[in-house]
């Protein structure tokens, strides 16, 4: 018998066992990327990490733990903190890392979330009769209305901002889809994650949902993740802040 009949098994298996590993170390999130990076929030610079499911390289900074959305928002809070200076804020499901960069801006800073116990209020976005309207100077709102009906929650968003007063948005989106990807009738978890991206999403938003909020009366302005920053802090190219100002 031709010896390459003994020496297929054992090579397939050592295949099998070296992506088995590639996958636990992926999983794991022990990869790093090929390039130096830096971190605008916490000035590391180094190799950022692999992150997510499937993983993306150079997401993670390995000292602070923030991802692209993270370092985007520094970058916008930058250019824009006298604007944020001294006014009364909210921010729904509040990302540590992110409290960290807007808070010292606010004069009044409050954190909302509809679960208990992981911010100082219990509200539902979609409806906040408790708040009063025209409170609120700046709304900070992200990776939040793919989660709810966001009809409903921009027009309460509206309501509760004064006059001139800014929501800023960051959504998952693919900008290549004129329209947004939502069904009502995909309600398992499975489904969503299918065909959301994550099994707690009811849609993934197209390039139309610059006419959702603008629907809400609301003047849209749009930070992008370009070039150079994109290469210097590892973001996700054309990710996108969305500003939303109350007129």
């Amino acid at each position: 018998m031709d010896l390459q009949h003994f020496r297929a098994p054992n090579t397939t298996s050592r295949l099998v066992g070296r992506a088995r590993a590639v996958y636990r170390a992926i999983r794991d999130r022990r990869f790093v990327g090929a390039y130096e990076l830096e971190c605008p929030i916490c000035r590391y610079t180094g190799l950022f990490k692999w992150y997510g499911d499937p993983p993306r390289r150079d997401a993670q900074c390995p000292h602070c733990r923030s991802l692209e959305r993270h370092r985007l928002l520094k970058l916008w809070f930058d250019q824009n903190e006298a604007r944020l200076r001294g006014g009364t804020a909210l921010h729904f499901a509040p990302e540590p890392g992110v409290t960290r960069i807007f808070k010292p801006a606010a004069g009044r800073y409050v954190t909302a979330d509809i679960s208990p116990d992981r911010a100082d209020r219990v509200l539902n976005i979609e409806d906040m009769p408790g708040e009063k309207s025209g409170e609120y100077d700046w709304i900070l709102c992200s990776h939040v209305l793919e989660h709810v009906d966001d009809r409903k929650a921009l027009a309460e968003l509206h309501r509760i901002l004064k006059p001139g007063g800014m929501l800023i948005i960051m959504i998952p989106i693919v900008e290549g889809w004129p329209a947004t990807c939502e069904d009502a009738d995909v309600r398992s978890e499975d489904h969503r994650a299918k065909y959301f991206g994550q099994n707690d999403h009811v849609r993934y938003y197209g390039s139309d949902v610059r006419r959702r909020i603008t629907q809400a009366n609301l003047v849209l302005d749009e930070f992008t993740a370009v070039e150079p920053n994109v290469s210097r802090y590892g973001l996700t190219r054309g990710e996108k802040v969305f500003v939303a100002t109350r007129q």
